[in-house]
C-alpha cells in the first residue's frame, strides 16, 4: 500500500510564497513535490529566503553531528511555539543550549528508565482499563485515547499525579486546543520579520499558552516547596530541579523549570500520541502483524522492565511506524556562514530544512520506501539505513533526550493495548496526515476496538 500523501506539486519554487504558506498551512505533507523523495539537496527560493532541503547522509551528519554548532536551530520555526515554550531546550541555541542540557540529560540516562517504568505501567493499564466501555465495535477515534494515555505517562512520570488530577486534566485539555491551532511553520518561519513587530497567531493563542504556563507553574512552585520540606517524590520533576550545572552549580529557577516542563509535556505527550495513532492505524491495516504483535505481549507480558527488551517484533513495528510517520515531518537549521554543498553556494542565513518525511521515505536509500515492513530492522539493508538514513528523533547533539523514554513507552503500551483489543480499520475513513505541531491525520484515525 503506497502511505504517502497524495497529490504532490510538480514544481514549488514556481508556487507564489502566499500560495505556498496556504498550502503548508492546510498540509505540509501534501504541499512536497514528488522529486523530492529522490533528491540529495534541493533548493527553495522567495523574495525573502533561501532555504534548502538536505536528504544526502553525509551532508546531514555535517549539519548535525561534524560541525552542530554552524548550523544552529532555526529562530524562524520557533516562533509559533515561543509563547508556550518560553526559553524552552526546544527552542535555544548555543551556550543557553549546552548548560539546559546539561541539567536535564542525567534525567533521561539509562538506568532512570528503570525507575520511570513503574508510572509508565500504571498510566498504560489505566489506558486500557478505560477502553474497555468503547471496545465494542462502534466507530473510535483512535488519537484522540493515545493522547489521554501519552499525556498520562508524562503527568506520572514528571510530577507523580495521573492525568485526574485537576490540573494535569486542564493542562491536556488547553493543550490540546493549542495543538489543533498550531501549523508546523508560521509566517515568521517564512520572513525573517524584525524582533521589535508584533507577532500574528491563531486567536487565543497568547491566552492559552499563558493559562497552560501558570498551571504548570502551580505544579512547579508545590514541587519546590516538598523538595524544601524533604517530602518530594523521586520522580523527573524532583530529579531535573535537583540537578545543577556541573560548571557554573546553578540549577533551573521556577520560570526556567515552567520553560523545560512545557516542552516535556510537548515533547513527550504529543510526539508518542501521534507515533501510537500512525501504530494501530498500521496494525488494522497488517493484521497479520498485530497478530504477532499481540502474541508476543501475551508470552513475555508487560509488567516488567525487563520483559521490553524481548518484545522484539513488537519494537520493530514501533520503529516502522516512526519510519513512515516520524511525529516531527522537519527540523531546520541556520548556515551561520557561507558554505558549499553539492557545488552549490549556500549563503549565510540559509535555512537548512531536514526532513524525516522525506529522507525516511527516500527512494534512493530505502528498499520499497512507501511499504510497511518491520521485518527490514532485521536485514543489513534495514540496519545499514537505520544508521544513515533514520532520525525520528534528531541525531547528534541534539538528538531528543527523551528518545530512550519514547522507546520504551511505545512498544509498552502497543503491546500493552494490543494484547487486550483488536483494532479493525473503518472502511472509507483511511487517515490523510497533516503537520501541526506533529504528523496527525486531518480527521482524526477512525478505528474499531474490540476485545480479544
Amino acid at each position: 500500500m503506497n502511505l504517502r500523501p497524495p497529490k504532490p506539486l510538480a514544481r514549488p519554487d514556481k508556487v507564489s510564497l502566499w500560495r505556498y504558506l496556504k498550502l503548508f498551512r492546510a498540509d505540509i505533507l501534501s504541499a512536497q513535490p514528488k522529486r523530492l523523495y529522490r533528491a540529495w539537496m534541493a533548493e527553495f527560493r522567495t523574495p525573502f529566503f533561501r532555504s534548502y532541503l538536505v536528504n544526502q547522509p553525509d551532508l546531514l551528519d555535517v549539519i548535525l553531528k561534524e560541525r552542530a554548532d554552524d548550523f544552529p536551530k532555526s529562530n524562524r520555526v520557533g516562533e509559533g511555539l515561543r509563547p508556550l515554550l518560553g526559553n524552552s531546550v526546544f527552542l535555544t541555541n548555543g551556550e543557553t543550549w549546552k548548560r539546559q542540557r546539561r541539567i536535564i540529560d542525567p534525567a533521561f540516562e539509562g538506568g532512570r528508565l528503570k525507575e520511570t517504568f513503574p508510572a509508565m505501567l500504571a498510566a498504560a493499564e489505566a489506558g486500557v482499563a478505560r477502553l474497555a466501555h468503547k471496545a465494542d465495535g462502534t466507530p473510535l477515534e483512535i488519537e484522540a485515547e493515545t493522547s489521554h494515555i501519552a499525556a498520562d505517562v508524562i503527568f506520572r512520570t514528571l510530577f507523580s499525579i495521573p492525568i485526574e488530577h485537576q490540573v494535569a486534566t486542564e493542562v491536556f485539555a488547553r493543550f490540546r486546543a493549542y495543538q489543533q491551532a498550531q501549523p508546523i511553520l508560521n509566517l515568521a518561519a517564512f520572513v525573517p520579520l524584525p524582533r521589535w513587530m508584533p507577532r500574528l497567531y491563531p486567536k487565543g493563542t497568547r491566552a492559552n499558552a499563558a493559562h497552560i504556563r501558570s498551571l504548570i507553574a502551580s505544579l512547579t512552585e508545590a514541587r519546590m516547596a516538598e523538595i524544601a520540606a524533604g517530602t518530594a517524590p523521586q520522580d523527573l520533576a524532583t530529579k531535573i530541579m535537583t540537578t545543577v550545572d556541573p560548571k557554573t552549580g546553578a540549577g533551573f529557577d521556577t520560570e526556567e523549570m515552567v520553560d523545560q516542563v512545557a516542552i516535556f509535556f510537548l515533547a513527550g505527550h504529543e510526539t508518542s500520541a501521534s507515533a501510537l495513532g500512525w501504530a494501530l492505524y498500521l496494525m488494522a491495516l497488517y493484521p497479520d502483524w498485530q497478530e504477532k504483535v499481540a502474541a508476543e505481549a501475551l508470552e513475555h507480558g508487560t509488567e516488567e522492565f525487563a520483559a521490553i527488551a524481548r518484545l522484539r517484533i513488537t519494537r520493530d513495528v514501533f520503529r516502522e511506524t516512526l519510519r513512515l510517520y516520524p511525529p516531527v515531518p522537519m527540523m531546520v537549521r541556520e548556515a551561520t556562514c557561507p558554505e558549499r554543498f553539492r557545488d552549490r553556494d549556500i549563503p549565510k542565513g540559509a535555512q537548512m530544512v531536514l526532513s524525516p518525511w522525506h529522507l525516511h521515505r527516500h527512494e534512493r536509500l530505502w528498499e520499497r520506501p512507501d511499504e510497511f515492513d518491520p521485518a527490514r530492522w532485521q536485514t543489513e539493508a534495514g540496519k545499514t539505513c537505520a544508521r544513515s538514513a533514520y532520525m525520528p528523533f534528531s541525531a547528534g547533539s541534539r538528538v531528543c533526550t527523551g528518545a530512550g523514554f519514547a522507546m520504551v513507552e511505545g512498544v509498552l503500551i502497543l503491546a500493552h493495548l494490543l494484547r487486550r483489543y483488536r483494532v479493525e480499520r473503518l472502511e472509507g475513513h483511511d487517515p490523510q496526515p497533516v503537520a501541526h505541531l506533529t504528523v496527525r491525520s486531518k480527521n482524526g484515525i477512525w478505528l474499531r476496538l474490540t476485545e480479544r
